[in-house]
């Protein structure tokens, strides 16, 4: 069935990509824009202002907010924590509230991340799994809890908690990509933290995935088989055929990247449980599979 799905932040990886992917099914897309709308399909609106015309949504099946500042895009400065907190929750406000107004169920499917788990270690990590602590933490409770007016509604709201995207075009995997290419990969601190992965191709499906059967709650989009860092970045090696033997210290990365490579070497090793258990199937399910997916169709 065609839907007319509103997308916000679509001018980023998963954003662009996810927009492409529901045209060519047939669904109609709107996009929700910062800049002046430039064909008939965007809309102009300034999440900033916390408002969003709820005459926008009309006709609207699904809003999926993806819109934020990039973790990875500067140091992170006070000014700059402040940045990623209003980026995500200013606009997430504005989505909410103007479902609430319409007063139509319309599906809210807003971003989140697996950082919501914290740094844990070899736990196993479920949609069932209590918060962390940090400042990662932080941001995501204030991203997920700015959907509370579109909820109280009585509006469905899905969460997306996603990991560590793997897409040649990704901030961190694609500086990862270029240092093993050159030899010079290897593990970020002892690399023994996992890093839930999943890649961008398995992402989109799984948001498609999500609107079509109109998941509620926290949703983990990743893979099924978190791995250690270290063994991701092997398996990039072992594929290109490079050595991967150099590590990064813990301490190198926080003179290189400050207070972010706490997070950088945190561990969630978060499962896709709801996900599976609502059918849906995994097009590259292990590691070898999503890193030769990434050498090829994500390069």
């Amino acid at each position: 069935m065609t839907q007319r799905i509103a997308v916000a932040g679509s001018s980023g990886l998963i954003g662009g990509a996810l927009c492409r992917s529901l045209r060519e099914r047939g669904d109609e897309v709107i996009q929700l824009v910062r800049r002046p709308a430039q064909q008939a399909s965007e809309v102009q609106w300034d999440p900033s202002t916390r408002h969003l015309a709820p005459e926008v949504l009309d006709g609207v099946d699904a809003v999926v907010n993806l819109a934020g500042a990039s973790i990875g895009a500067h140091r992170w400065t006070p000014d700059f924590k402040t940045e990623l907190i209003a980026s995500r929750t200013d606009g997430t406000t504005a989505l909410a509230t103007a479902i609430a107004a319409t007063g139509r169920p319309i599906h809210l499917v807003n971003g989140s991340a697996v950082g919501y788990y914290g740094d844990r270690g070899d736990e196993i990590l479920t949609e069932e799994s209590t918060a962390g602590s940090g400042f990662l933490v932080d941001l995501v409770h204030g991203w997920e809890g700015a959907t509370e007016p579109a909820r109280a509604a009585g509006a469905p709201v899905a969460l997306l908690r996603t990991g560590i995207v793997l897409d040649a075009q990704g901030d961190a995997i694609k500086i990862l990509l270029r240092l093993t290419k050159l030899g010079l990969g290897g593990p970020l601190g002892n690399g023994q933290h996992y890093w839930s992965w999943i890649t961008l191709a398995d992402e989109v499906r799984a948001i498609e995935h999500v609107i079509d059967q109109r998941l509620e709650g926290p949703v983990n989009l990743t893979g099924p088989e978190p791995a250690r860092q270290r063994d991701i970045v092997a398996e990039m090696g072992r594929q290109l055929h490079r050595p991967t033997l150099l590590p990064a210290p813990r301490l190198a990365l926080r003179v290189i990247v400050g207070e972010m490579a706490g997070d950088i070497v945190s561990s969630q090793r978060a499962l896709p449980q709801r996900l599976q258990d609502s059918g849906f199937v995994h097009a590259q399910a292990t590691l070898p599979d999503a890193v030769r997916w990434l050498l090829t169709a994500g390069s």
